[in-house]
């Protein structure tokens, strides 16, 4: 979903962190929408050549966000299991490690 600017209450990245119990860095909001966090990133867009993104889109980020923390946490290898796993590559692909 995108912003509707024309609807949703806009706010700078600055103003966005300011609005947050937490107060987190304006770095922490770039990384938001560039990377995400558990797969979900922060809807912005650029307007006059400065980002912004509105309440309506940090609290479907917040909401999305705690929906994918609260569901199956990814499997844990063991360093054996990836070990196994890196030798079935290597043989796959004809890779021959030297020790």
């Amino acid at each position: 979903m995108s912003i509707d600017i024309s609807r949703e209450s806009l706010l700078t990245l600055t103003e966005a962190a300011k609005t947050l119990p937490t107060r987190p860095a304006i770095s922490s909001l770039h990384r938001w929408r560039l990377r995400g966090v558990r797969g979900v990133k922060l809807e912005t867009a650029l307007l006059g050549g400065r980002r912004v993104t509105s309440r309506e889109a940090l609290e479907r980020f917040a909401a999305a966000v705690t929906n994918a923390a609260e569901g199956d946490p990814a499997p844990v290898r063991t360093p054996r299991q990836r070990a196994q796993e890196i030798a079935a590559a290597e043989r796959k692909l004809g890779i021959r490690t030297q020790l």
